[in-house]
């Protein structure tokens, strides 16, 4: 096991965890704007349930808002605690002996 390899995992693993993220972004951005416009649709067809939409609105968006957060645990578990570089150095001394 040498330094290339362990340099090549941590930026493999630093790549990945930036597509993560970014597609934790995105999906959280998406499904604010889905939340929303839906739930002005909704005030705009039944004026008189306003308060109970916006009041699901909030819980779906505090649930949405919690996504980003948990890949954001993980991502960071990866670049901290980084599992494959274990994995390489158990891999080498199984085949080494």
């Amino acid at each position: 096991m040498n330094a290339d390899m362990i340099a090549m995992i941590y930026a493999y693993t630093a790549v990945g965890v930036g597509v993560i993220l970014a597609a934790a972004g995105l999906g959280s951005a998406i499904g604010w704007g889905l939340i929303c416009s839906k739930t002005l649709e909704g005030i705009a067809r039944q004026p008189e349930m306003r308060p109970q939409l916006m009041v699901n609105m909030f819980i779906f968006a505090g649930l949405m808002e919690s996504f980003p957060f948990i890949i954001l645990a993980f991502a960071m578990w990866f670049l901290f605690a980084n599992p494959f570089v274990g994995a390489l150095q158990a891999a080498i001394q199984a085949v080494g002996g």
